[in-house]
C-alpha cells in the first residue's frame, strides 16, 4: 500500500463566473497555448478515479478548485460520488473538499455538501466595503451580498467550511476591522494568502500589488487581534499561524508554502493534464495526461524532479537568516521572476523578517504553553 494521494482537480478550467481582478488563474491560463479546457467530461472524470484506486493509496483527498469548480454542475458531483462508490472496490478512505467562490451556492448544493462531508473553502476578503473592491462579477458588480448568503446556507446545512481571503493592497491596510469582522460572523477557521502578481511580471506594478513593507504590517497586525484570543481561550484558526506554532513543537508545516522545498503535486486540468503545483499550471510543466498515462508515468516524468530541484535553491541572505527554521525561504512562487532559472530572495522577505521579530516571543510562549 502506498502513501495517501491527493488531487487538485479544475473541473471548470479557467472559467468562472467572477471577474477578480487579481486571478492569478486568469493570468496564468492566458500564457497557455489553450486557456481554457472547458467543462470535464465524466469520462475523464472516470479515469482520474480509476488511476487513483489503482495506484491503492492509503487514502485519497479529492479537492475541487477553478476557475470556478461549481461551474461543471451539481450533477458533475452527484456523478463523481456514483464513479467513486463503484471503482473503491478496496475501500480506500476517500475525502472531498471544495475551493468556491459561493455564488452558485444553493439548498441543494449545501445538502449534497453535507451528505457528503466535503470540506468547503470560501473566498471572502472581509466586509463589503474591502470585498466588492476586487471580486467582482462581468458587470463589475460586487459579490459581498451573494457569498454571505451562500455562507448562511453552507452553516445551515452543517456543512464544514473555512474562509480563504487574498490579502491585496488594500486587504494590508485593514486587518484590524477584517479580523473584527470574522469574528463578529463566528468565522472560526481562516486562511490569508499575500496576493500574486501575473507569473513572469515585476512584483508591485497593479494597484491589487501587496508590497512587502505592507504584508509585515498586516501580518502583526492580525497576530496580535489573533494572540489576544487565544490567550482568553476565544480560540480563531489561522492557518499560517498554526503552522508556525506547530513547527515550534517540533511537527512538519502542514502548508506546503512553508516546507521551504516543494513537492510534485497531482494537480489536475478538466482535460486530464497533471502539472506539478496550482500556480505553475502552464504548458512547459505538464507532468502528462490521465487519460494517456498512468500516475506511475506521470510521476515519474524527469520535469517533476526538475521542478522539485529547483525549489532547492537557498539564497545567500537566506542562510544568514536566524529565521530560516522557521520561514524556510517561503513559496517559490514568491520568487519569481527567477535570474538565470534561480530562484532569488522571497519577495515577502521583508514581511517575515518583521512578522517574526515582532511576534516570536509570544509564538513560543504558545508552543510552551501547548507542550505542557
Amino acid at each position: 500500500m502506498n502513501k495517501p494521494m491527493s488531487f487538485l482537480v479544475k473541473p471548470a478550467s479557467s472559467l468562472c463566473n467572477l471577474r477578480c481582478k487579481y486571478c492569478f488563474y486568469h493570468s496564468l491560463s492566458e500564457n497557455r497555448e489553450k486557456s481554457s479546457y472547458g467543462i470535464m467530461t465524466y469520462d475523464t472524470l472516470e479515469n482520474l478515479i480509476i488511476k487513483a484506486m489503482n495506484h491503492e493509496p492509503s487514502s485519497i483527498l479529492f479537492a475541487f478548485q477553478g476557475g470556478e469548480p461549481t461551474l461543471a454542475g451539481l450533477d458533475f458531483y452527484l456523478h463523481l460520488i456514483e464513479l467513486v462508490k463503484k471503482h473503491n472496490l478496496n475501500n480506500i478512505p476517500i475525502s472531498y473538499a471544495l475551493q468556491t467562490n459561493g455564488m452558485l451556492i444553493d439548498e441543494n448544493w449545501a445538502k449534497f455538501l453535507n451528505e457528503n462531508n466535503f470540506l468547503v473553502g470560501v473566498s471572502l476578503d472581509g466586509y463589503k466595503e474591502i470585498h466588492d473592491l476586487n471580486r467582482v462579477d462581468s458587470l463589475n458588480k460586487g459579490s459581498f451580498n451573494k457569498i454571505m448568503k451562500s455562507i448562511d446556507l453552507l452553516t445551515k446545512y452543517e456543512v464544514d467550511y473555512n474562509i480563504l481571503v487574498v490579502v491585496n493592497a488594500i486587504t494590508a491596510r485593514h486587518a484590524d476591522k477584517i479580523y473584527k469582522f470574522f469574528k463578529k460572523n463566528n468565522f472560526k477557521y481562516l486562511q490569508f494568502i499575500p496576493c500574486l502578481d501575473p507569473l513572469g511580471e515585476i512584483q508591485g506594478q497593479h494597484n491589487f500589488s501587496l508590497t512587502p513593507q505592507a504584508y509585515g504590517k498586516f501580518l502583526t497586525s492580525l497576530f496580535d487581534n489573533w494572540y489576544k484570543d487565544v490567550i482568553n481561550n476565544d480560540f480563531v484558526s489561522i492557518r499560517y499561524f498554526d503552522n508556525i506554532v506547530g513547527m515550534l513543537l517540533g511537527q512538519p508545516p502542514e502548508s506546503c508554502d512553508m516546507k521551504g522545498i516543494c513537492s510534485c503535486q497531482m494537480v489536475v486540468e478538466s482535460d486530464g493534464s497533471v502539472y506539478p503545483c496550482d500556480f505553475y499550471v502552464i504548458d512547459e510543466w505538464k507532468l502528462g495526461n490521465l487519460n494517456e498515462n498512468t500516475i506511475v508515468d506521470i510521476q515519474s516524468n524527469p520535469l517533476g524532479n526538475k521542478f522539485v530541484n529547483i525549489s532547492t535553491h537557498v539564497d545567500d541572505k537566506c542562510k544568514q537568516c536566524k529565521w530560516l527554521r522557521l520561514c524556510r525561504g517561503g513559496c517559490r512562487r514568491n520568487k519569481e521572476p527567477f535570474k538565470e532559472n534561480t530562484p532569488g530572495l522571497n519577495y515577502f522577505c521583508e514581511s517575515y523578517e518583521m512578522f517574526y521579530e515582532h511576534s516570536i516571543d509570544k509564538l513560543m510562549e504558545l508552543a510552551r504553553k501547548l507542550s505542557r
